[in-house]
């Protein structure tokens, strides 16, 4: 039986935005009460993720899929990434 890698979680954020600060917060708590890391990525940086989500930021992106935005909602989180690394 092998054991599937753990969930990819990116935060979507760009400079200045007020609830990226929240959003960088909730998804670093769920994210070190279930051991799994976390990576950040400016939108500014890349004109695509700009484009499609312009208005959405931040996002979260587990796995490549949008999960949640503006808002963190920190159990929904909590509980898809505990589904994912249970299988």
């Amino acid at each position: 039986m092998s054991s599937s890698p753990p969930p990819a979680v990116t935060l979507l954020t760009r400079p200045g935005c007020h609830l990226c600060e929240d959003a960088r917060r909730s998804v670093d708590r769920v994210t070190s009460a279930l051991g799994l890391g976390w990576e950040e990525v400016d939108v500014d940086a890349d004109p695509e993720l700009a484009r499609r989500h312009a208005e959405e930021i931040p996002v979260v992106l587990v796995d490549g899929v949008p999960r949640d935005f503006w808002r963190i909602d920190e159990r929904r989180l909590a509980r898809l990434l505990r589904e994912r690394t249970t299988g």
